[in-house]
């Protein structure tokens, strides 16, 4: 039972989160801001590393615009649940964190940049602490070259679970905002610790411009 139980989980699961992911996609009102400095950079077919805050992933999905993405997710069984569900929805994953698979993971994150898709990064996941964003992202952008774009989404209706990252599940009929931080470039010759300040700042102002554009229709976010 156990087995049947597990392949249960690995195969039906994600598919009927992924469909759900739509459908709460579909019955809320969504909107978009901040997009015009990386729409530039994607229709000259560059490439972006996309950063977001962990408690944010459900339905990032449903916010993106671009060619194309690799997601980093963590190497444990929850991840590969997120990863399957991600595939259903048209996203491809990296598999390791900090914690487990973290350097086989970032060196083929590495090697992905040379291609011509984004590469997606919660930098404070998979284990927080919450909303502090690790070294990871700062190491892959001074590697790249690539410029990371800050990415934020905020639900007027929604549940907050008791995780370490107070994990968002919006409800139906809500409204979202996602929102699009000004690109942040990080030279190799730049001070990493400097680069991560600028942009754990960037990141602060895009869930504050969120917020804000969701406030300017008389709500709140979860």
């Amino acid at each position: 039972m156990k087995r049947i139980g597990d392949w249960l989980l690995m195969n039906v699961a994600p598919l009927l989160a992924a469909q759900i992911i739509r459908l709460l996609a579909v019955t809320s009102r969504k909107e978009i801001v901040g997009a015009e400095a990386v729409g530039e950079l994607w229709q000259q077919d560059q490439p972006v590393i996309l950063s977001f805050w962990h408690d944010q992933l459900l339905l990032m999905a449903q916010g993106y615009q671009g060619p194309g993405s690799q997601i980093l997710i963590s190497a444990s069984k929850d991840g590969e649940l997120i990863a399957r569900t991600m595939h259903h929805l048209g996203q491809h994953a990296v598999r390791g964190s900090s914690s487990r698979g973290g350097r086989a993971a970032f060196k083929q994150l590495v090697r992905l940049a040379r291609e011509a898709k984004d590469l997606v990064i919660t930098p404070d996941g998979p284990r927080g602490p919450r909303h502090e964003l690790k070294e990871g992202v700062v190491q892959l952008a001074r590697l790249s070259g690539r410029p990371v774009v800050p990415m934020a989404l905020v639900a007027s209706r929604g549940h907050r679970f008791a995780s370490w990252d107070r994990f968002l599940l919006p409800y139906p009929f809500g409204r979202l905002v996602y929102a699009y931080g000004t690109p942040q470039y990080c030279a190799k010759e730049d001070d990493p610790q400097q680069f991560r300040q600028r942009l754990e700042q960037a990141m602060t102002e895009t869930q504050l411009n969120a917020e804000q554009r969701l406030e300017s229709y008389g709500l709140s976010a979860v």
